[in-house]
């Protein structure tokens, strides 16, 4: 069996934020990359949180609410991130996925720095492409 890494389907070009990023900044990347989160990076690249679409909404209702949105990334970012490197097993990734929460992975280097994103819908692509190739069925 072809031994899939996390590198050959994962996105190079995430979406990223900074900790003094405003909500509202941030916001407008997500919608505009169509992506629903994405980690927050230091000034060294390196991954120091996550910050999704949940988080985002939780505090548009509060700035809503309250009528103010002055909410900075590093006060509602999530600073207990799960990563993976590039060189992990895809199919390990899909156990973990499968038993835990997050629908991104940041991939990061053995440095910490980022290098990509892979989603839940990456993962499922290319084990549902193992299997035809595997099973020599029509796409």
């Amino acid at each position: 069996m072809k031994s899939l890494k996390v590198s050959d389907y994962m996105t190079k070009r995430a979406v990223t934020f900074s900790v003094e990023m405003t909500i509202a900044e941030a916001v407008e990347k997500i919608l505009l990359t169509d992506q629903s989160g994405g980690p927050v990076l230091d000034e060294n690249k390196k991954v120091i949180g996550f910050l999704s679409e949940q988080d985002c909404i939780t505090q548009m209702l509060e700035s809503t609410y309250y009528r103010e949105q002055v909410a900075r990334v590093g006060d509602i970012m999530n600073s207990e991130v799960m990563s993976v490197k590039p060189y992990d097993a895809l199919f390990e990734l899909a156990q973990k996925m499968a038993l835990t929460r997050p629908r991104i992975y940041p991939v990061i280097d053995d440095d910490g720095i980022l290098e990509g994103t892979i989603t839940r819908h990456q993962v499922m692509k290319a084990i549902d492409k193992h299997l035809h190739e595997a099973y020599n069925m029509p796409d």
